[in-house]
């Protein structure tokens, strides 16, 4: 289990400060708003009583890890520092780091935000002693708008709000991919993760162990069950005896044969094919029809893709 962010002071969190939005969560919820002696003498006790190893999150200047860090030591068994946009300047998330391994004797994993510079930002943590990644917290600042109101959803000062679940998984799996090709430390991935399916693409991309929490708030603690039988269920399909066997796999796919290269249209499965016509109304280029087949004229067909990722049913499909 993973403790909310606390900081020496609670935090002063603007209300309202959650929204669902159209793909995705908004939020403004800063770190813990409960104070720190709180956590001390109530919650990590409550966390340590399931028995469940604890990361507990520490935020954010190296001056306040200093001084958080000895009142967390006799409950963690890993901390997790949250780190923000801090530009292209690494200091502030080295200085982080070293006051947290100074004081503490158990893994320090640092949580990065989808820099665009991670891979220096990952090598220089990992030189540094960082016990480990996570990546990536949420993304921002957004904003959404109350159509009724005019106003924005979040009761932050300017309206904005930093954006995570579904919509930030792809950027998610970048920086995770991104990182686990230039260091040998684990990564622990977050960032829209819905199901299981989900948790084997992190894998994939380089991670060692994934975070949910979004998708918790929205849908109930249930759903960690959820998806790990949703994962279960995939592995066993797909032939995978453990879920090492899929860690890095497009890394080493990637090196083994490069990028993807379609070469043709897309194969047509009539079997699977219901003949819905979500494809015909999607395709840019006019290539399909139908009748009592689904036809792709290969002459206007630029094997784009788009077709075979929007069927459901796997009636499409492309050899890569």
């Amino acid at each position: 289990m993973v403790t909310k962010t606390i900081s020496v002071n609670p935090a002063i969190v603007p209300l309202p400060c959650m929204a669902e939005i159209r793909g995705g969560f908004l939020n403004t919820e800063l770190w813990s708003e409960i104070p720190k002696e709180q956590w001390i003498e109530t919650e990590y006790a409550l966390v340590k009583s399931t028995g469940l190893p604890m990361i507990v999150g520490l935020g954010y200047t190296a001056e306040q890890i200093r001084e958080l860090a000895p009142m967390v030591k006799p409950f963690a068994d890993a901390v997790e520092l949250s780190t923000h946009y801090v530009g292209k300047d690494i200091a502030p998330i080295i200085g982080a780091l070293r006051a947290a391994k100074a004081a503490l004797d158990v893994p320090v994993f640092m949580k990065l935000s989808p820099h665009p510079n991670i891979q220096e930002i990952a090598l220089a943590l990992e030189e540094a002693g960082a016990d480990g990644l996570i990546m990536i917290n949420s993304f921002g600042p957004c904003l959404s708008i109350d159509l009724e109101t005019g106003l924005p959803l979040m009761g932050s000062k300017d309206g904005f709000g930093w954006l995570s679940g579904a919509a930030i998984k792809p950027l998610a799996l970048r920086c995770i991919y991104d990182a686990a090709r230039v260091v040998k430390i684990p990564i622990i991935g977050v960032g829209g993760i819905t199901n299981g399916r989900d948790v084997a693409e992190m894998f994939m991309a380089g991670a060692s162990a994934v975070q949910v929490c979004t998708e918790a708030i929205l849908r109930g603690p249930t759903v960690y069950g959820k998806i790990a039988k949703e994962l279960n269920a995939f592995l066993d399909k797909h032939g995978y005896q453990s879920i090492d066997e899929i860690k890095g796999l497009t890394i080493r796919r990637m090196a083994e044969r490069g990028a993807p290269k379609a070469t043709r249209p897309p194969d047509v499965d009539m079997e699977h094919c219901n003949l819905c016509g979500l494809c015909i109304i999607s395709c840019p280029y006019n290539a399909i029809s139908k009748g009592e087949a689904l036809n792709i004229d290969g002459d206007k067909c630029v094997s784009c893709g788009l077709c075979v990722t929007r069927c459901k049913l796997g009636a499409l499909s492309m050899d890569l």
